[in-house]
């Protein structure tokens, strides 16, 4: 059985993007934050998204030629969506050259039944950990059903003042075991946490 890990950048003040969904904030530059992002990307058996997040990641990864491209393109996905498989029709179209794996966007996995139900088969398989991806909306839902088993947060020291949240609908209140934390020289924390 395979782990589902949610990994999310957030700021200081636990927003994971500003109100109209922009998060430009995250490209901090912090090599040593850019190359522990990579290695845990690097480590996924499956990245899972929602459907806005999906179509905005297939328009840009199979054609991006950075060092989160490779990961991003070569492992395979799964997109949660009530669209079915036209969720993959109605991805964004690329424009340049496929990197290697870029296919895999076509191919991607189209989850479309009970979120736990989605999630408690693809946790059933053998292999590396399922990386779940935001945006906001599907990270709460995740996190809301108690589906999450890691999280990977990399805290930005950046406060906005309002945003969107993926803690906001968790009730009763939860408690995390701290499993690590690192310190990066632009001043981001990555913090592990599971389910107490």
């Amino acid at each position: 059985m395979r782990e589902l890990i949610l990994t999310m950048a957030m700021s200081l003040d636990g927003f994971v993007c500003d109100p109209t969904g922009e998060a430009d904030w995250i490209r901090d530059g912090d090599q040593e934050a850019i190359a522990w992002k990579l290695e845990n990307l690097s480590n996924a058996g499956l990245h899972i998204m929602g459907s806005r997040t999906f179509q905005r990641m297939s328009a840009f990864w199979p054609t991006a030629t950075g060092v989160f491209a490779p990961p991003m393109n070569q492992i395979p996905k799964a997109v949660f969506s009530g669209q079915g498989t036209a969720v993959l029709k109605a991805a964004g179209t690329p424009s340049g050259q496929l990197q290697p794996g870029a296919e895999s966007w076509n191919e991607a996995h189209v989850a479309s039944g009970d979120l736990a139900e989605e999630i408690a088969r693809l946790k059933a398989g053998d292999g590396k950990p399922i990386v779940a991806h935001g945006g906001a909306a599907f990270a709460r839902s995740l996190i809301a059903q108690g589906l999450v088993d890691q999280y990977r947060l990399l805290v930005h020291p950046l406060a906005l003042g309002k945003g969107m949240p993926i803690f906001s609908d968790v009730t009763p209140p939860r408690r995390f075991e701290r499993i690590s934390s690192k310190a990066f020289p632009l001043g981001s924390v990555a913090q592990i946490y599971r389910p107490a």
